[in-house]
């Protein structure tokens, strides 16, 4: 399985240096699992920097894909991994969502850089 951050859906969706990194998870939509903070996350800079229309596309994409819900079991291991990591809260939410299922996480988020079961690319 894998999981891509909202960094990647961002940089995917806005053609950007990294897009490529994040191609092959991201048209894998079998082994795709989009946590819903990541959804909110990228309609919402995309609404901001593009338009509401271009929001709704990337949120059709992105809901291809097997969507992962904030629940109790994982908003317990979420709070675990922030304390752990030092993790932001959607920061630890994503990374909960992806080590929950067994995911490879794919990101540009300095954050995840050095954390287990991460694949990360440094941002251009």
């Amino acid at each position: 399985m894998n999981l891509v951050d909202s960094s990647g859906w961002i940089e995917y969706f806005f053609g950007r240096p990294n897009a490529a990194f994040f191609r092959l998870a991201i048209h894998d939509l079998r082994n795709l699992l989009v946590p819903t903070v990541c959804l909110f996350e990228v309609v919402r800079y995309t609404t901001r920097v593009a338009n509401r229309e271009a929001a709704l596309e990337a949120a059709a994409q992105m809901q291809r894909a097997t969507l992962v819900d904030l629940d109790a079991g994982l908003a317990h291991l979420a709070a675990r991994l922030s304390l752990k990591y030092n993790l932001p809260l959607a920061d630890s939410i994503i990374y909960a969502a992806a080590q929950a299922n067994r995911a490879k996480l794919y990101t540009q988020d300095e954050d995840f850089e050095k954390l287990p079961g991460v694949k990360y690319v440094r941002k251009k």
